[in-house]
């Protein structure tokens, strides 16, 4: 995905060390939706030999604050998540998954997004969560 003048690059290749190693690749970015995947094999694995939930968690923040920020760069705001709820549905050993974020609530100061992450071939959710995130203004200097 590229930025345009407002929206700043989202790619993985421009994420932090962090953040790519989620591997979240962000395909669509609206102001209410984000949609993507991650490629999840043994390089995300806790020591039992399946993936980690802070690797979806991560994908929740990502996704949210993704999209919530794009809907509110006009205003010249970006999104912080203040809280991250994100539950773990199957244990996972890896898997291609699809991810899809949608606004739930977009207000003057604060934002609700939803994130649900599913399995690609099986079509089962494996983890959703849901972010809730405060506008605030752009840091001066940035773009």
């Amino acid at each position: 995905m590229t930025a345009d003048a407002k929206t700043p690059d989202v790619s993985l290749e421009k994420a932090s060390r962090f953040v790519a190693a989620s591997g979240f690749v962000v395909e669509e970015v609206t102001a209410t939706s984000v949609r993507g995947y991650a490629e999840l094999d043994d390089n995300h694995y806790t020591p039992w030999g399946v993936i980690y939930g802070g690797v979806y968690t991560t994908i929740v923040e990502s996704a949210g604050s993704i999209g919530a920020s794009h809907a509110v760069a006009e205003r010249g705001e970006f999104a912080v998540g203040v809280h991250n709820a994100t539950d773990f549905l199957h244990p996972s050993t890896g898997a291609r998954v699809s991810v899809e974020a949608n606004a739930l609530h977009q207000g003057r100061t604060q934002q609700l997004w939803e994130v649900i992450i599913t399995d690609s071939a099986s079509g089962k959710q494996i983890s959703r969560g849901q972010l809730r995130l405060q506008n605030v203004p752009m840091p001066e200097g940035s773009n």
